[in-house]
C-alpha cells in the first residue's frame, strides 16, 4: 500500500472500513496487540515502559445523499465542515458501487441570482437519470459521498484529496514500522470530522503519559495573499499552541520545539484559537492527560483537491521520530 492508495480511499465520516482494512493490513506484523473498537477506532500498541499514544483520523470529509428531485437529481448535506463554493461542478462516487457524479446548480447566465453566495440548498448531485424511481434504485437515502479520487505529484508537491488526515495515518504507519523505546499506542480515529466523535469511545480506556494528535491543518498562504498567513507551505510542521479545542501545556510546547532546534527541523506554529483535533478530547480523559498537536500544513484543506509539500511532510515524520526518543528517555 502507498500513499496514493490511502489518500484515494473511500472513507467519508462513519463510513471508514475500507481505510482502516488498508491500514490494518499494513501494520498488523508491526504490532504486539492489534484491535478494533465497536466504533471502528483502531489501535495497534508497540513495546513495553513508558507510554506515549500517537493519534490520527481516517475519516474525511464529504456529503451525504438526502433526498430525491423529480428529474433524479440528489440533494445532500456536507459531513464535516466544507466551504459550499469548492462543490460546484465536482466530480463525485456514490456509495458501495462507487456511482459516479457531477454536483450541479442552475448556470449563473440563467438565472438573477448570480452575484449570491452559493448555499448548499441550491446544488445537487446529477447521476445520468431522468426521474425520481430511477435514483431511488441506484442510490439509498443516507448513501456517503466522496469527491472523486485525483493525485499527483512532483518533485516537490502532492495534489490529491483526503489529506486531512490521511497524512496523519501515513506517517503513524511508518512510525510504527520504526523501534523505539517504551511503549507506544498508535490510535487511527474515526468520525473526527463530526466533532472528535471516534476518539471519545476510547480516550477513558487508557491513560498515557503523553498524547500526540498528528494532523493535517490548513495553510494560510494562498498565491493571491500579499501577506501569507500561518501556517505555510515549506516551513516545516506547525506545532499547536492552543486551539478552540485545547491549550496545550507549555511543556508539551517545550518538548516538540527543543526537538526541532536540538535536531535542526524546520517547524512553525499553527495560528492560535482555530479548529480543534482528537488532543483536545484526549486531555481530558480521567485525571487529564498532557496532550499536543503537530500538524502537516496543506493548501485547499477539506476541498476535492489539496495541496501539501512532501519536504513538511518528511519533517513533521522526523520531529515525532526525535520527540519519542527524547520523551521515551527522559
Amino acid at each position: 500500500m502507498g500513499f496514493k492508495d490511502l489518500v484515494n480511499a473511500f472513507g467519508v465520516s462513519g463510513c471508514e472500513d475500507e481505510v482502516r482494512e488498508m491500514i490494518r493490513r499494513e501494520i498488523e506484523v508491526y504490532a504486539d496487540k492489534l484491535m478494533v473498537d465497536k466504533v471502528g477506532n483502531l489501535i495497534a500498541i508497540k513495546g513495553e515502559g513508558k507510554e506515549m499514544m500517537l493519534g490520527a483520523h481516517m475519516d474525511e470529509v464529504g456529503l451525504m445523499v438526502v433526498g430525491y428531485e423529480k428529474d433524479g437529481k440528489l440533494k445532500f448535506q456536507p459531513v464535516g465542515g466544507i466551504d459550499p463554493r469548492v462543490l460546484l461542478a465536482q466530480r463525485v462516487v456514490i456509495g458501495k458501487e462507487r456511482i459516479p457524479g457531477v454536483i450541479g446548480a442552475t448556470p449563473p447566465h440563467l438565472t438573477k441570482d448570480r452575484d449570491k453566495v452559493v448555499k448548499v440548498e441550491s446544488l445537487s448531485i446529477d447521476i445520468g437519470v431522468r426521474s425520481k424511481a430511477e435514483a431511488e434504485n441506484l442510490v439509498s437515502l443516507g448513501e456517503y459521498v466522496s469527491f472523486e479520487p485525483y493525485y499527483h505529484e512532483n518533485d516537490q508537491f502532492i495534489f490529491g484529496k483526503a489529506f486531512d488526515d490521511r497524512i496523519g495515518c501515513q506517517i503513524l504507519i511508518d512510525l510504527i514500522k520504526k523501534s523505539f523505546p517504551g511503549r507506544i499506542i498508535f490510535l487511527f480515529t474515526t468520525q473526527e470530522e463530526l466533532g472528535l466523535r471516534g476518539v471519545r469511545a476510547i480516550k477513558e480506556r487508557f491513560h498515557p503519559d503523553l498524547f500526540l494528535a498528528v494532523e493535517a491543518t490548513g495553510a494560510a498562504d494562498f498565491p493571491s495573499d500579499k501577506e501569507p498567513g500561518r501556517p505555510r507551505l515549506g516551513d516545516g510542521p506547525a506545532i499547536t499552541i492552543a486551539d478552540r479545542s485545547l491549550i496545550v501545556p507549555q511543556e508539551v510546547v517545550d518538548l516538540l520545539v527543543t526537538a526541532a532546534r536540538s535536531n535542526r527541523i524546520p517547524y512553525q506554529f499553527k495560528q492560535p484559537l482555530i479548529g480543534g483535533t482528537d488532543a483536545g478530547e484526549v486531555s481530558t480523559a480521567q485525571t487529564g492527560i498532557k496532550a499536543g498537536v503537530v500538524a502537516v500544513p496543506v493548501r485547499y484543506i477539506h476541498s476535492p483537491v489539496g495541496m501539501v509539500k512532501k519536504s513538511d511532510i518528511s519533517n513533521t515524520r522526523k520531529l515525532l521520530e526525535v520527540t519519542i526518543k527524547k520523551f521515551m528517555e527522559e
